[in-house]
């Protein structure tokens, strides 16, 4: 029996209040996605509806205009469920929600533990900090979490200028037992990086294997996720036997997993970005993954996640809706109150609008002209960054800088001579890396990239330390998502910093995408959902 192109499948009947079919109706049955929702029309040509709970029955020929035919039914849905199960299951979490390693403690040890303990995993942001630094903070997260089996993890920054020290953070990774990583800015696998990921792995008698530790691979182009996802080079291997950094069962056994089952693809997002937006770049490396998959007829799966431009629940909705085994968040989480940013520099987040970011050169990446993304609002750091490498790629030294030129940078921007900061970068070098200082002895160039460096270095510290002296100046790392979020939440308790918690911030964001995901349901049902039902308002739910 078809009616108007929908072929019913029993009848409806309720055992409290009628379907919703108003406006102000269905918008309050939607939100309910925990509870089965039945698609129903009023008798032959009715109105489309929603009815919660009621009972079920066969089809009949018996129908009249009173009769709520039943044209299909929705399961209840559950936040819990939007990403992969193999991705809960393997990292034994509950929720597939994941917060991004902002760098220099931005994302602090309290981040980490307080995701941990709400069933999702936090990154510590371990890049551009000491050894040292990230042991304190180990330990701080240990302590927390002692024995209690929860799931988090730290950051593994590729340093192609400092290979020791890369290798350095993997043996403290390695010795405290620090589990998963979030490998970023990686252009081509270290042996660093290849050891952490197969260090530990084991088969049981039945021939599974299994691993110890885990890469999570953050990057946004295809190439270099083919990387990842193909097993480790057989020369690196090879070299790290050599050296006892792996055993040959180790070895043998690299040849049948990738480096890293867990994909992170970065779209239009904070610090070093490609500005590609999620939808195109999304099903590129997915379709990637498959062909993958079945060329090394791989027996674990390679999840892939989302991140970059994931501000509001629609947004997120629409990553696992694309496929997405979980989604990663970093720019929103920085003006979240355990955030190592300074009050604030989260107040300034907490005022950004979708476009007030701008790109600016790169510290790490300075003399190759590499650009991250950062907060162009209440700081003049993107255009005093831009400035100094216009400089650096006009002159070819600080002596050849215009007097008049030099002056203002020394007024303006570095507030002391040049000959100051290049003293104060001498001593830095000296204790971090004595080979840069010895290579702008011999190039003038170089020693004014170390110098402009300085500017870029310190601007970070300053947001960090919330300096009042240095504001103008605040480098804060940020993508648009943090305007998006910023224009969700207007007027709700989390427009305001001192109420945004971490993980209220993530439970809103997947309980926003669980009803935004329940209304497009409905909707390709063919009900009438109203508009403002993909609009989820902020509420209070830790």
């Amino acid at each position: 029996m078809k009616i108007q192109g929908l072929t019913p499948i029993g009848i409806w009947s309720p055992d409290a209040g009628p379907p919703a079919f108003s406006v102000q109706d269905l918008l309050s049955v939607i939100p309910r996605i925990r509870e089965p929702a039945h698609v129903v029309r009023h008798g032959h040509r009715g109105p489309l509806g929603v009815a919660l709970s009621g009972q079920v029955s066969t089809l009949c020929e018996d129908i009249s205009d009173s009769t709520y035919l039943l044209i299909g039914t929705l399961p209840a849905l559950y936040p819990e469920w939007l990403g992969d199960r193999s991705f809960l299951e393997v990292h034994r979490l509950r929720f597939p929600y994941v917060s991004g390693a902002m760098y220099r403690g931005i994302a602090s040890p309290a981040m980490v533990v307080a995701m941990a303990r709400a069933g999702m995993i936090g990154f510590f942001g371990a890049g551009g900090l000491s050894i040292e630094a990230v042991e304190k903070a180990l330990g701080e997260i240990h302590s927390s979490l002692r024995d209690s089996g929860l799931s988090w993890g730290s950051n593994l920054i590729h340093t192609p200028t400092d290979p020791e020290m890369e290798e350095a953070v993997v043996d403290l990774y390695l010795r405290r037992g620090v589990r998963r990583v979030s490998a970023a800015a990686f252009m081509a696998l270290t042996p660093s990086l290849v050891r952490y990921a197969l260090a530990g792995l084991s088969a049981d008698p039945s021939g599974r294997i299994h691993r110890r530790n885990h890469v999570f691979a953050k990057l946004s182009r295809p190439e270099i996720a083919q990387v990842f996802m193909a097993p480790a080079p057989k020369d690196i291997v090879d070299y790290l036997v050599s050296q006892d950094k792996l055993t040959q069962m180790e070895a043998t056994l690299a040849a049948w997993v990738p480096v890293a089952e867990d994909i992170t693809v970065e779209a239009d997002s904070g610090g070093h970005t490609d500005n590609r937006p999620l939808t195109a770049l999304f099903p590129t490396i997915l379709g990637l993954r498959d062909k993958i998959m079945s060329r090394y007829s791989y027996h674990r799966p390679i999840r892939v996640g989302a991140a970059g431009g994931l501000g509001s629940p629609s947004a997120v909705a629409a990553a696992f809706s694309m496929g997405a085994s979980y989604v990663l968040t970093g720019s929103i989480n920085q003006s979240a109150i355990e955030s190592g940013l300074s009050p604030e520099g989260r107040r300034m987040l907490a005022l950004a609008d979708l476009t007030d970011v701008a790109m600016a050169p790169a510290a790490d990446m300075f003399e190759l002209g590499v650009k991250v993304q950062v907060l162009k609002r209440g700081t003049m750091f993107a255009t005093r960054a831009a400035h100094l490498y216009q400089l650096y790629a006009t002159c070819d030294s600080l002596e050849a800088i215009p007097p008049p030129m030099k002056a203002k940078l020394e007024k303006e921007v570095f507030r002391t001579s040049l000959e100051e900061v290049w003293s104060e970068t001498q001593r830095f070098f000296m204790h971090r890396d004595p080979r840069e200082i010895e290579k702008a002895k011999r190039d003038p160039k170089h020693r004014m990239a170390l110098v402009f460096r300085w500017y870029l270095g310190n601007s970070g510290r300053w947001a960090i330390e919330g300096d009042p002296t240095h504001r103008v100046d605040y480098q804060i790392c940020c993508g648009p998502s943090i305007g998006a979020f910023n224009a969700w939440v207007n007027g709700s308790f989390l427009s305001e910093p001192e109420n945004r918690t971490v993980v209220e911030i993530a439970k809103n964001l997947l309980e926003g995408a669980a009803v935004v995901t329940r209304a497009q349901q409905l909707r390709s049902y063919g009900v009438p959902v109203p508009e403002s039902s993909f609009h989820f308002r902020p509420r209070t739910l830790s």
